[in-house]
This record gives structure tokens, C-alpha cells and sequence, in this order.
């Protein structure tokens, strides 16, 4: 990610480390924008996951009429009422982590749609996830996969679409400090079990970017480093995203079944090196095909027609938990 951000001259050996895992979050959040990617982000506390999260909006593309439509639409008949000056702005939505699975799906005797529905052609932000109730973390499973979401009720029935980008961020241990170069941590082994053990297998399956978000250290803030302005990192994801919907009539996310297979192609040396990450990581069929789609994004904003084995490295980079 060199067009991230320049180094400067005078940084130590461990300023460099911080400055590089700076990059890769910036790297993993423009490649989750190019390709709808869900991304959940780890690290200690004030590393910048919230910030990075909340600026995912200025960089994704422009809202074409139908996207603004149908976010307008489930404004209207939400208990929050559409606002005409957010008009073509992506909805970005972060509900705190007691809500209840009805306050996310919807519901109500009258069924109306709830915060993943909301977030529809948006983002869905969950920051502190693992605080959340675990009932309620797996109703997200089905429009990870689906886009939309239905409500069942003994009156009627309701069906709202749900294709949202989900970005999650979480502490990697209750003191938020494990891994931390400060050894701050005070957590035993089994608490931190019990923590990353709220979150289950199958959801974690489902999110496409594992990100390590790493502590900077004091000493990069006196420094001047030469950032890239969130224009020419929308310019270039707006081109990725163009090539896919000539390529595919879709984002990369939402590629399934043949079209997979068709515009997804690897060079050989990339079908051997996804052959040993499948058999050393024991990735499910879900995984294995999330990979590709990370890789396909990756080539696609080096402007790549084949998925080549650096792209396929990267993406597998994302993938270990």
C-alpha cells in the first residue's frame, strides 16, 4: 500500500511497524469500498477504528437513483422519517451494542424496518462487537448472504431489503490490550476465551476482511507524513467499481454460482497457492469463495482482467484470524 502513505526518512524500526499496520487498515478499507466487502477491524483501544469506519462514506462511489430511492422508501415508512437533505447520501448507521435482534431485523405489530434494513445501500457500523447480546449478532447471517430480511408476524408479513456493508470493530481481549507492545494487558487466558468466544464461527465465516489495526506510537505524531487526499482513493475505487459492473453487472460482493466462476479467474500459480491455504487455514466452501472475491477486487483496482497470485496473497492475508 505505498500509495497510502509516504514514510518518513527519520522512523525507527518499530515507528515503521506501526506505520505499516496503519497502511494495511487504510489498504483493507479502500479494498472493502471497491468491492462491498464487510470488514471487521481488531485492535486496541484509540487506534483509529471508529475514525477509519466513518469515513468509509466519502470514499464509496456516488449513490446511483434507484440506490436513493430505495433508501428513501425505507425511510419513509421507518419510525425515523426520511430527511430530504440526505438525499443521495449513504446512509451510514451505528446502533449501540444493547439494542435488541428487533431493533437490528424490525418488527412491531405492524412490521417496520429495522437498523440493517436502514442501512440498506449504507453502511452498518456494530463498533464494540462482541458487547453485543450473541442472539443478536445472529440474526445478521441470513442478509449477509440474502441482501434482504424477512419479518414474520401473526398479522402479516413483511419483506425489506438489506444490503448493507457491515464494518465491526472489537478489542482483541476485555482489557483491550492484548498483543499491545506495552504488555498491558491483564487479562487471563481464559477470559480472553470467553470473550472472543461470543462471537460465533459461522458469522466470522461470513466477513470478508480480518483486519489488526495496530497502536501508533507517540512519537509518529510529531512526524509529517504526506496522506492521500479521500479524493483520488474514491477516484480509484469509483473505476474499480466501474469494471465490475460492465464485467458483471454487479459488485464483486454480490458475485455468486457461475458468474463466480466465470469472472473470477486464477492464474495457475494462484490455483496452487489457494489449493494450500485451503487445506493450512481448513476453509470452508463460504471462505474459500470470499477469498476469491477479496482477490478479485484487489486486481481490479490494479486494473488486472486475472487474478494473480500477489492478489491472491493479499486477500488470504485478510482472511487469517
Amino acid at each position: 500500500a505505498d500509495h497510502v502513505e509516504r514514510i518518513p526518512e527519520e522512523t525507527s524500526y518499530q515507528d515503521l511497524a506501526d506505520v505499516k499496520g496503519q497502511q494495511y487498515a487504510k489498504r483493507a478499507l479502500e479494498i472493502a469500498a471497491a468491492g462491498g466487502h464487510s470488514m471487521l477491524m481488531i485492535g486496541p483501544p484509540g487506534t483509529g477504528k471508529s475514525m477509519l469506519a466513518s469515513r468509509l462514506p466519502g470514499i464509496l462511489p456516488p449513490m446511483t437513483e434507484q440506490e436513493a430511492l430505495e433508501s428513501a422508501a425505507i425511510y419513509s415508512i421507518s419510525r425515523s422519517h426520511f430527511q430530504f437533505d440526505s438525499w443521495r447520501k449513504r446512509p451510514f448507521r451505528q446502533p449501540h451494542h444493547s439494542a435488541s435482534s428487533a431493533a437490528l431485523v424490525g418488527g412491531g405489530s405492524n412490521p417496520k424496518p429495522g437498523e440493517i434494513s436502514l442501512a440498506h445501500t449504507g453502511i452498518l457500523f456494530l463498533d464494540e462487537l462482541p458487547e453485543f447480546d450473541r442472539k443478536v449478532l445472529e440474526v445478521l447471517r441470513e442478509p449477509l448472504e440474502t441482501g434482504h430480511i424477512t419479518i414474520s408476524r401473526a398479522a402479516r408479513q413483511a419483506d425489506y431489503p438489506a444490503r448493507f456493508q457491515l464494518v465491526a470493530a472489537m478489542n482483541p481481549c476485555p482489557c483491550g490490550y492484548l498483543g499491545d507492545p506495552s504488555d498491558r494487558c491483564t487479562c487471563r487466558p481464559n477470559q480472553i476465551n470467553r470473550y472472543q468466544a461470543r462471537l460465533s464461527g459461522p458469522l466470522l465465516d461470513r466477513i470478508d476482511l480480518h483486519v489488526q489495526v495496530p497502536r501508533a506510537t507517540n512519537e509518529l505524531f510529531d512526524k509529517e507524513t504526506i496522506e492521500e487526499s479521500s479524493v483520488l482513493v474514491r477516484t480509484r475505487i469509483c473505476k474499480a467499481r466501474d469494471l465490475q459492473w460492465e464485467r458483471q453487472n454487479c459488485i464483486n460482493t454480490q458475485l455468486q454460482g457461475k458468474k463466480l466462476e466465470q469472472h473470477c479467474q486464477l492464474e495457475e500459480q494462484a490455483e496452487k497457492l489457494l489449493m494450500q491455504a485451503t487445506q493450512k487455514l481448513k476453509l470452508s466452501a463460504r471462505g474459500l469463495h470470499r477469498i476469491i472475491k477479496v482477490a478479485r477486487t484487489i486486481a481490479d483496482l490494479n486494473e488486472s482482467e486475472v487474478i494473480k497470485t500477489p492478489h491472491l496473497s493479499e486477500a488470504i492475508n485478510f482472511r487469517k484470524r
